[in-house]
């Protein structure tokens, strides 16, 4: 189960259709939390390829209708679970890099550093979430509306694009700068996805983290 969700207080009796007297209605953003972190629990189950909203209503104890007070639509469900990926990477990846986009003047060993420490977060993130990690590397989003797939390409540029800043420092004495660190900055956003789908169709046992310290060292030239 994700351990970064607030853990789910009991269904509402309110969305169940339970009599006054034992109503008790979520504070503002609880319920979407809820369904949010429910949805993610469903994805770490096998056979959880599509997950409709039946499904997820049953798990809640609530109605369908009761999920559409909170969210329009499906998609927009795991829309919500594509901003907390987003959100919660891209806030350590900033931590680590002191800015929006890392310094090109720093030291060749800052940005190396910057690189694997990158690496390791999505791949720790991914271990420590595994309902997520079907939803970064698309096997939660087969069925679903494409544009979830397009965001999720998007994360993923997106971090290839940081690792290539990166990276550039160390590239700057060669004669194809701007490719190296482009070429590297591919076979290591590569890796971490890859990583991520043999955990996902290990049914998460094979650890992305697993030897990640000398699969790096193999990737990264310091």
């Amino acid at each position: 189960m994700s351990d970064l969700f607030t853990p789910p207080e009991p269904a509402s009796t309110a969305d169940a259709g339970d009599s006054p007297a034992t109503r008790k209605r979520p504070k503002p953003g609880e319920r979407r939390v809820q369904i949010l972190q429910m949805l993610a629990t469903m994805l770490e189950q096998p056979g959880a390829e599509r997950i409709t909203t039946a499904a997820l209503a049953a798990r809640l104890s609530v109605s369908e209708a009761a999920l559409y007070r909170h969210f329009a639509s499906k998609a927009q469900m795991f829309e919500g679970l594509i901003d907390f990926i987003e959100q919660s990477v891209f806030t350590l990846v900033q931590q680590i890099t002191g800015r929006d986009v890392p310094d090109p003047d720093q030291p060749a060993e800052v940005g190396l550093r910057q690189t694997a420490r990158i690496v390791a977060v999505i791949l720790q993130f991914g271990e420590r979430n595994p309902g997520m990690v079907r939803v970064m590397v698309g096997d939660a989003l087969v069925f679903e509306h494409e544009r979830l797939q397009q965001r999720m390409n998007q994360f993923f540029d997106r971090i290839e694009s940081t690792l290539r800043q990166c990276l550039r420092p160390a590239s700057a004495a060669s004669a194809t700068p701007t490719v190296d660190a482009q070429v590297a900055a591919s076979v290591l956003t590569a890796f971490a996805l890859g990583r991520l789908q043999r955990y996902a169709r290990s049914g998460f046992r094979r650890m992305p983290t697993e030897h990640l310290d000398a699969s790096l060292a193999l990737m990264i030239q310091k």
